[in-house]
């Protein structure tokens, strides 16, 4: 059997890029077997255990338990997925976590049917019913057959991608997160990238609308004035094949925006990932996180982080300073400065919203007391404010809230308020911890803030401005 197993990773290595890291529990069987070979191959391991290890021990006799905690003492990283509630229960929520953090599954299964609630015929199963590759070993025959082959990954594109992204000169050396210059590198390349590459798909789909606007103001005049020169259809044209243009350039630059995302993404999930390098082991931060485009990332952070605590411990005194400096003192600064920048445009075009308006339902007053009342005026006046203007000023308050919704002012300047706030309630009860413990759930807390503000920009990004 253990040659099976040793075969199965082998073929796996062979066919895949990259550095295979197990994960697995260390259960008695088929666990502890393949905990064995992935060492023997010189596989990193992560343990994942289904309670914490009083209770876990009670499954085993003593001879049993001091070879498992031996065992134990080899993995890189221990996770407990059940800290309560039944056995049973325990198992099979640590082997569905199993399958939820593994590319493959490989099983040693006699193909019996379900025994007990978190069986390997459970995990199966369920690897199964969610589209996971998985490679079972016959108990009995140690033949290897794929099951769901066809969604095996051979490698992550979007990974590879950003690792071709080309180098920032100056990147190495000066890094405050204590990291390998690498990683720090990799950050500075991503960000750069999507700084350089930022496509102006906000400016362009603003422009859309102003060519409608222009377009709709010209043949409004027209009618109102009643002008016929020959350059007015040529001008509305000219406008609207102008507008037709831009729509062409964005859906033609749709990879060019999604390259775009995919580096924005990728330098704030490594800008958290560097502000939290120094603490005594890695946080979860991207644990909740199942994002196509930034998986082999996050895993490949959280890998490397994981390493690097367990040798490269950094004095709590000096972690806090450079994360309150480095973090959230120049976080607070970023959104001050994008607040500075939002929020007199929101505020320009709100007070251009509001004028029009007032002046559409002014025009359009005077123009129906009036008609009522038969009064004489001029016939400028007459063209100007009763047919041109109830035309042109709707259609302009129209295009500027167009505008606000198109730049996402008004939440972008409520959310970079809140931020702020938040940043500066955490920057407080950080700079008073003193345990480890209670400084690792602020960071935690804090940084899963800023990813969320970030899958938040990426949701509304994706879907506003590529469609």
């Amino acid at each position: 059997m253990a040659g099976a197993v040793k075969s199965a990773l082998e073929a796996l290595r062979k066919e895949s890029r990259g550095e295979w890291v197990a994960l697995s529990s260390v259960a008695t069987g088929g666990d502890q077997l393949f905990v064995a070979q992935a060492m023997e191959m010189g596989l990193s391991w992560y343990a994942i255990l289904p309670m914490p290890r009083v209770e876990f021990s009670r499954d085993f006799d003593e001879i049993e338990w001091q070879k498992v905690e031996k065992t134990l003492e080899k993995a890189e990283h221990v996770r407990v997925i059940t800290e309560n509630g039944p056995r049973n229960d325990a198992y099979l929520d640590c082997g569905m976590e199993t399958v939820n953090g593994c590319d493959v599954l490989l099983a040693v299964w006699d193909g019996d049917p379900v025994r007990g609630k978190g069986g390997t015929a459970d995990v199966v199963e369920y690897a199964k019913s969610i589209g996971k590759p998985v490679v079972i070993i016959d108990a009995a025959t140690c033949e290897a057959r794929r099951e769901n082959w066809s969604a095996f990954e051979r490698g992550d594109k979007s990974l590879e991608n950003l690792n071709h992204l080309p180098e920032v000169e100056g990147t190495t050396g000066g890094n405050p997160f204590k990291a390998p210059d690498a990683i720090f590198s990799f950050q500075r390349k991503c960000d750069h990238a999507a700084s350089r590459d930022a496509p102006r798909f906000r400016m362009l789909i603003a422009s859309t609308v102003v060519l409608h606007v222009a377009a709709t103001l010209i043949a409004a005049a027209a009618l109102a004035f009643g002008l016929s020169y020959i350059a007015i259809p040529w001008a509305k044209l000219a406008c609207l094949a102008a507008a037709l243009g831009v729509a062409v350039v964005l859906r033609r630059h749709a990879h060019s925006h999604d390259s775009w995302v995919r580096c924005r993404l990728a330098a704030e999930f490594c800008r958290s990932a560097l502000a939290t390098w120094g603490l005594p082991r890695a946080t979860p931060l991207f644990q909740e996180l199942d994002l196509p485009n930034v998986r082999g990332l996050t895993r490949s952070l959280h890998i490397l982080h994981s390493r690097a605590s367990a040798v490269q411990p950094v004095p709590m005194a000096e972690f806090k300073r450079i994360y309150l400096e480095r973090r959230i003192d120049d976080q607070v600064a970023y959104y001050l400065r994008q607040e500075g920048r939002a929020l007199p445009l929101f505020s320009k075009l709100k007070l251009g919203f509001w004028i029009a308006t007032i002046l559409a339902l002014t025009c359009t007053a005077t123009y129906a007391v009036g008609f009522t009342l038969n009064v004489e005026v001029p016939e400028w006046f007459r063209s100007t404010v009763y047919h041109f203007l109830p035309i042109a000023l709707p259609v302009v308050a129209a295009s500027l809230i167009s505008l606000i919704s198109i730049n996402d002012l008004q939440r972008r300047v409520a959310r970079y308020r809140e931020m702020r706030a938040m940043l500066e309630g955490s920057r407080k009860q950080i700079a008073f911890c003193e345990t480890w413990n209670s400084l690792e759930r602020l960071v935690l807390r804090t940084e899963r803030a800023l990813l969320q503000e970030v899958l938040e920009w990426h949701s509304i990004t994706s879907f506003s401005e590529s469609h």
